[in-house]
């Protein structure tokens, strides 16, 4: 098996993840640096960062109500990083991100497949967001917003954007751009103030039964995945 999808078979991290170590010479085969053409398996001594690698763990999915001023980015040394919150004794990583100053649902696994399934963009599954602007809005921001705006040097794809009240709306993308809804927000001449997530697929956050801050165990099968578009 390809080093990268090893390590992510192996509940280390995302497949992305993974290439980023090997780029970065944390991970070793058989007592030398590894290289990302390297195929591997159980029967070879892996290790990333000093630590040796077991084989396939089994698969866990979790529910994260992730709260304001939690950083995605799992660095030790960050007190505000999510790894001094992830569930103890699991080594589960975050499908995709929610920038720091974003809150609401997060997906929490060791399940690099599944990781690659919900954030690639060729599968396409939704994710809902609510969201504030600062000032109010009209039907041509919900238009354009639908329609798509430039990115990044890239036009965001058609989306699903409803009017809550005259500053919140719902968005529903099936992409995952850095800090898209703000950017599109911000080229529309809006700022936002709360964006919050409620929704991955078919799993929609309930703040009662999972306050901000607290995670849950979620059954691989009550995740309802859409097909890969051809």
């Amino acid at each position: 098996m390809r080093l990268a999808k090893y390590l992510s078979h192996c509940g280390v991290c995302s497949r992305r993840q993974a290439s980023r170590l090997i780029e970065a010479a944390e991970v070793t085969v058989n007592g030398r640096p590894a290289n990302h053409i390297d195929h591997v398996t159980d029967a070879d001594d892996v290790s990333v960062s000093g630590r040796p690698v077991s084989g396939p763990a089994p698969k866990k999915l979790y529910a994260y109500h992730k709260p304001v001023g939690i950083d995605c980015k799992l660095r030790p040394d960050d007190a505000s990083s999510l790894i001094h919150y992830l569930p103890p004794g699991e080594r589960v990583y975050p499908i995709g991100r929610l920038d720091k100053d974003s809150r609401g649902l997060l997906l929490l696994t060791n399940d690099g497949e599944l990781c690659n399934r919900l954030i690639h963009p060729d599968h396409h599954q939704e994710k809902e967001y609510r969201v504030v602007v600062d000032r109010p809005f009209d039907a041509q921001f919900c238009a354009q917003m639908r329609a798509g705006v430039p990115v990044d040097g890239v036009m965001t794809q058609p989306c699903r954007v409803e009017p809550v009240t005259t500053d919140t709306f719902t968005i529903i993308l099936k992409q995952g751009l850095n800090r898209q809804i703000r950017k599109m927000a911000r080229y529309c001449g809006y700022r936002v103030v709360d964006l919050y997530r409620v929704r991955i697929a078919n799993l929609r956050l309930d703040a009662q039964t999972l306050p901000p801050g607290h995670y849950q165990a979620i059954a691989l099968t009550q995740l309802e995945l859409q097909e890969k578009e051809k």
